[in-house]
């Protein structure tokens, strides 16, 4: 049985971790499957990523964690680059990533988080680093966590305490806390939507590359003579939608 749901809806791809009995825990399968869906997501225009049942993410299943113990140094090696390469395909998707955060994100479930373009939480989510009270410490994780919540670190990956959803919001773990988190989240996707495919895309790119001097104005000149750049720029002077902006329904 698929431990995520994979469902193409128009031009937004949904994913959905599938391990509510587990609190979609992270275990080999998850992981596998997770790399998969965003090794190729097509030509969607953004992503959304939920998890059903009463958490998000409740960070590493135990079976998972129990079979770790009679690893090799090696084999410990190998297991928790599965999960990096998965962590890092996730942040380097090139289409933007929506995060839908509710009930627990501990661990690899937080790092999941940091891994998203937006993240967007319901109230009642839960967020911590608590590897240190299992006398292992978040190294896979770090990467994709340090750079949202940078000194904020040095308090809770050292304590392992669990922090709310205001606290996540304020270190910048997630950029939105909602009352209704699913409708803020598809919201956003609407935002997404309004905006040149290839130029959204971009500027995601732009973001994780920053470029500089010439080769601003180069990517710049690109954007504005290619033929999405033109047809927004006429849209816009001519006062109306571009080719990309679907029409309203009904």
């Amino acid at each position: 049985m698929s431990a995520l749901k994979v469902e193409r809806d128009g031009r937004v791809l949904r994913v959905t971790l599938a391990r509510p009995e587990r609190r979609n825990a992270f275990d080999a399968a998850l992981i596998a499957e997770l790399a998969d869906a965003f090794a190729d997501v097509g030509d969607a225009h953004a992503v959304v990523l939920s998890g059903e049942g009463p958490s998000f993410c409740a960070g590493a299943d135990v079976e998972w964690q129990r079979s770790s113990i009679d690893l090799s140094y090696d084999e410990n090696v190998e297991d928790a680059m599965r999960l990096y390469r998965m962590l890092e395909t996730i942040d380097s998707c090139p289409a933007p990533v929506v995060c839908c955060v509710h009930g627990f994100a501990l661990g690899g479930g937080s790092g999941l988080v940091a891994c998203a373009d937006i993240a967007v939480a319901w109230p009642d989510a839960v967020f911590g680093f608590s590897e240190v009270r299992l006398g292992i410490i978040p190294a896979v994780i770090s990467p994709f966590v340090l750079p949202r919540i940078g000194a904020a670190a040095r308090r809770y990956f050292l304590t392992g305490e669990r922090f709310d959803a205001l606290t996540a919001l304020r270190i910048g773990l997630v950029q939105e806390v909602s009352e209704d988190a699913g409708e803020t989240a598809e919201a956003l996707v609407e935002d997404i939507l309004a905006g040149g495919p290839v130029a959204v895309r971009e500027a995601k790119r732009l973001i994780r590359e920053r470029p500089k001097g010439i080769d601003t104005a180069q990517i710049a000149a690109a954007r504005r003579t290619s033929a999405e750049g033109q047809d927004g720029l006429r849209a816009f002077l001519e006062r109306h939608s571009p080719g990309w902006v679907e029409a309203p329904k009904g």
